[in-house]
């Protein structure tokens, strides 16, 4: 993912859209349920806003799956969580396929179970042909520990001599990014009213607009995700500027 801005947008929803998906803990116990069963309606979630942003024609859609930061909850929630996630390349990996999804991941791949890391590389294998919403799942991500890894490339090339340090600009740093291909974000969306990345795409997120939504993410479907679209037609993006409008 670069870090320049793109080009003025002029579509009517924009290029990419990447999600924070929060609140999954918090719907289960206002209902007084296991936070297990919040966890599973959120994955219901994810499966009506992918099937949404490709009807919408919406490009890319970064999701924040499971943080670097999350392996410190309760080891019973992640034997949980990775349980969700097993389940959810088996059982829709074929659909997404199907519908011509390509699935990419960005986050830190060493030390993850084996079945894991293979699921994940499967799904990545099996739709790198696909042409219709490309699906990036940010699993075991956070956005410093990107950038982190960004600079060990980057030096490993300044020390192999294939980079000049002085000729080292942003663009450089973008371009060893867990995603270097993929074009910024336009629209980060975060439900559950939380205000804040949370060590989300934070090198991305430079020209971003931010929508902060109140809805727990397992409530989240298409009818949020057009209102966040629509809260993103009412911005004017300036890339600091004067005038660079949202919509067509």
């Amino acid at each position: 993912m670069s870090d320049m801005p793109q080009t003025e947008q002029t579509s009517e929803v924009p290029r990419h859209v990447a999600i924070i998906m929060d609140g999954n803990g918090r719907w289960a116990s206002a209902r007084g349920l296991p936070r297990l069963e919040g966890h599973r309606r959120g994955v219901e979630a994810l499966r009506r806003t992918v099937r949404a942003a490709g009807d919408l024609g919406i490009g890319y859609l970064t999701i924040y799956s499971f943080s670097s930061e999350n392996w410190s909850r309760p080891q019973a929630e992640i034997t949980d969580l990775m349980g969700l996630l097993r389940r959810f390349i088996r059982n829709d990996l074929a659909d997404l396929h199907k519908s011509g999804v390509r699935v990419r991941v960005i986050g830190e791949r060493d030390g993850l179970a084996p079945d894991i890391a293979r699921l994940l590389t499967e799904a990545e294998e099996l739709t790198a042909g696909n042409t219709g919403l490309t699906l990036i799942v940010a699993f075991n991500y956070g956005s410093r520990q990107e950038i982190a890894r960004a600079t060990r490339r980057l030096l490993d090339e300044v020390t192999a001599g294939r980079i000049d340090p002085a000729q080292i600009a942003p663009e450089t740093i973008g371009r060893f990014l867990d995603a270097p291909d993929v074009p910024d974000p336009d629209l980060i969306v975060r439900t559950s009213g939380e205000q804040r990345l949370s060590n989300f795409l934070m090198w991305q997120a430079a020209y971003s607009e931010l929508v902060f939504m109140p809805v727990f993410w397992p409530d989240f479907d298409r009818a949020a995700l057009e209102q966040a679209i629509a809260e993103y037609h009412r911005r004017e993006r300036r890339f600091g500027g004067l005038v660079a409008r949202t919509g067509s």
